[in-house]
């Protein structure tokens, strides 16, 4: 029934689309319109218009050779985006279990989606002081560690795009809000490998995070312990926490792939 009701729903161009590129998932690596309007039982007309309008989002590239069809370089890195995030979480969780273990604090995973951090995964201390669980939430990169940590390895095109979109705003007292030294900020986070958030996000709250990479050496996620600030002193942070995530990136990075 619930099938029925969302077939109601569709819409058929977009559904047409959608063939034109499972038309690719055989051996044949390029299609003209006359054959794809075959395979398809589409006018040619249709066809093309489908063609140009898939084209000119990166999901089909034309041969100018040929004047054949391919799949585009958007078919591949959303492949990329799913392979990695689905492998991400699979390959992260027991890592996060085994911090949590070691220092009983809660540990997260978090993405950039859309210039935001959103986090994915959770593990929670058994303190029955902790911080509310932000699983699913969006929040600014620029006043979290594992925000710093993702921003800290892009360029300064990349940063200052996403900074056009989401300005430094002011979260607490301590959320560094002047643009020249947050880049100053990031240089120090890259080289060091970790960053810290010192109450930027909410009073009371640190939280310490190191990046995780993939096979193709790029920042994926990060990863993070957040904790009260009676719990988080500095040589905690330095001698404990910060060793212990940097081991954990690694392993999950390897885990993706990536090496040394």
């Amino acid at each position: 029934m619930a099938k029925k009701k969302k077939d109601n729903y569709i819409i058929q161009s977009v559904s047409h689309a959608i063939d034109i590129l499972e038309a690719f998932k055989g051996s044949t690596d390029e299609m003209g319109v006359t054959e794809l309007s075959k395979a398809l039982e589409l006018p040619k007309n249709n066809v093309f218009r489908l063609l140009a309008t898939l084209e000119s989002r990166g999901f089909i590239q034309q041969n100018q050779q040929t004047n054949c069809y391919r799949l585009g370089i958007k078919i591949f890195e959303l492949g990329e985006v799913f392979r990695s995030r689905m492998g991400l979480l699979r390959q992260a969780h027991e890592v996060l279990k085994d911090v949590e273990v070691h220092c009983n604090e809660s540990v997260y995973l978090a993405i950039l989606q859309e210039g935001m951090v959103v986090y994915v995964d959770l593990v929670e201390t058994t303190h029955s002081v902790r911080i509310v669980p932000r699983l699913g939430v969006r929040v600014p990169p620029y006043c979290t560690a594992v925000g710093k940590v993702m921003l800290a390895y892009k360029s300064v095109d990349e940063v200052e795009q996403l900074l056009s979109k989401t300005p430094l705003t002011p979260l607490t007292e301590n959320t560094i809000v002047d643009k020249n030294v947050f880049m100053e900020h990031l240089k120090q986070v890259a080289g060091q490998g970790y960053a810290v958030d010192n109450e930027e996000l909410e009073k009371e709250v640190k939280c310490v995070g190191t990046p995780v990479r993939d096979y193709t050496r790029r920042v994926v996620a990060g990863i993070c312990i957040s904790g009260p600030i009676q719990r988080m002193p500095q040589e905690r942070i330095e001698n404990e926490l910060i060793p212990l995530l940097k081991r954990a990136a690694v392993d999950i990075s390897t885990r993706l792939g990536f090496f040394e």
